[in-house]
């Protein structure tokens, strides 16, 4: 390893130093898995450049959020431990802290928000946690765990906002230069920037240490997008409505100790729209064979959205993170509707036809001989907008693209009828 003796390490008065991430990979031997990278040639072939995707995914829990639970859980205190603790969440962080629990013998209370997901509820009980369900929201669920904590004692663990939360997190960033000794750019997604933060100290540190760089991009969903303010700022901007499929992302205020750091260390945050992430989510799902969140897809998102190129980027061996995959089901398929909506594979019309026998085999045929297949048909006779003797078709079909979706509309139109797109 280079001597360090006459290297300026980047964000060396940091409240988190890679001795601290190097010190928590210790404490998380046995716990975690080195969650696999995985190469992605189509990805690769967009870019121009190797591409890899670490499959977080996989983690223990469904997330990286174990690895800084169970760091900040096992530096309390004996007397600290007997008191429990206590979290907020309304998935991951829920999983990782009572994950972390289970296996140090301590008592969990976690806080999710009445309308979490069935699954996510039912794997945090599973881990043996205490679940009480209150709010409407992450938020309410928030503050009433910060009450309990105030009440009962418990140690009220953060989902970001701590130094050993973040060197915990911090851990991945080692395991991304082992298993991709020559990566010159890492992307992530951005909630709190917890992991973020963690990564930037464990990526910039050891690169400065051998003489390199690395760049690192933080993506955000652009309805949940606190840090780009932020940062212009210099000073914490919270926002006044978050709404986003990535859930697991959807933080309307940055944490202070993430901040300091990604301020200092990471190279650019961008954004990324719902349509981005749900393609994302699919192409992960039919290419690399990986089933990952909406927060989790977010680096893929960028990658597939040209982000590294307009911000002037042209990198040679790109890590996308894939940070989580506790996605509902139900939420799962109205992902994928929407995903493949987005990128044309998935059109929706609506026609005004004759109320008389054979019309329907009409339209049938007419959409059969472009190779559509119609998944669906809602009939309907009744409606203000229909006259006596006309029905109205809403007709749901699987296309290759917005060629074939255009190839589609255009033989309807040239049979004389006249579709109005819905999607």
């Amino acid at each position: 390893m280079t001597n360090t003796a006459s290297i300026e390490l980047p964000g060396h008065q940091l409240s988190v130093q890679l001795s601290d991430i190097i010190s928590a990979r210790e404490l998380l031997d046995g716990v975690i898995v080195d969650t696999p990278m995985e190469h992605s040639r189509a990805l690769g072939r967009m870019l121009g450049a190797t591409v890899h995707l670490k499959a977080e995914n996989l983690q223990r829990a469904g997330s990286f959020k174990v690895r800084g639970a169970y760091v900040r859980m096992a530096r309390l205190t004996d007397e600290e431990k007997s008191r429990g603790v206590v979290a907020a969440s309304a998935g991951n962080h829920a999983q990782g802290v009572a994950l972390a629990a289970k296996k140090l013998g301590v008592e969990a209370t976690i806080f999710m928000p009445r309308g979490v997901a069935l699954p996510k509820l039912a794997a945090t009980r599973d881990h043996g946690a205490e679940v009480i369900l209150h709010g409407s929201n992450v938020d309410e669920a928030l503050a009433e765990a910060q009450q309990f904590s105030d009440d009962s004692g418990a140690v009220f663990i953060h989902p970001f906002n701590h130094t050993h939360v973040v060197a915990g997190q911090g851990t991945i960033g080692l395991e991304i230069l082992e298993q991709q000794p020559d990566v010159d750019t890492v992307v992530m997604g951005i909630g709190g920037g917890g992991l973020l933060a963690g990564a930037a100290v464990a990526l910039k540190q050891q690169a400065a240490m051998q003489g390199r760089t690395i760049k690192l991009i933080g993506v955000q969903a652009e309805n949940a997008a606190a840090y780009p303010p932020s940062l212009a700022a210099d000073a914490l901007v919270p926002l006044k409505g978050v709404r986003t499929i990535a859930d697991g992302i959807a933080v309307g205020r940055p944490g202070e100790i993430p901040f300091e750091i990604i301020k200092e260390l990471v190279d650019d945050v961008v954004t990324v729209s719902e349509d981005a992430i749900a393609k994302a989510l699919i192409f992960l799902m039919e290419r690399s064979k990986l089933i990952v969140e909406p927060a989790g897809a977010v680096g893929v998102a960028a990658l597939m959205e040209g982000k590294l190129a307009e911000l002037g980027i042209n990198p040679r061996s790109v890590v996308a993170v894939l940070s989580g995959g506790n996605i509902d089901p139900m939420l799962m398929l109205r992902v994928i509707q929407h995903g493949l909506a987005a990128a044309d594979r998935f059109l929706t019309v609506k026609l005004m036809l004759k109320d008389r026998p054979g019309e329907l085999a009409i339209i049938s045929k007419i959409i059969a001989d472009t190779d559509a297949n119609v998944i669906g048909v809602d009939h309907s006779r009744i409606g203000g907008e229909l006259s006596m003797g006309n029905v109205s078709i809403v007709i749901n079909m699987e296309t290759k693209g917005s060629e074939h979706s255009a190839l589609v509309l255009n033989s309807l139109r040239a049979e004389g009828y006249e579709p109005l797109v819905m999607n």
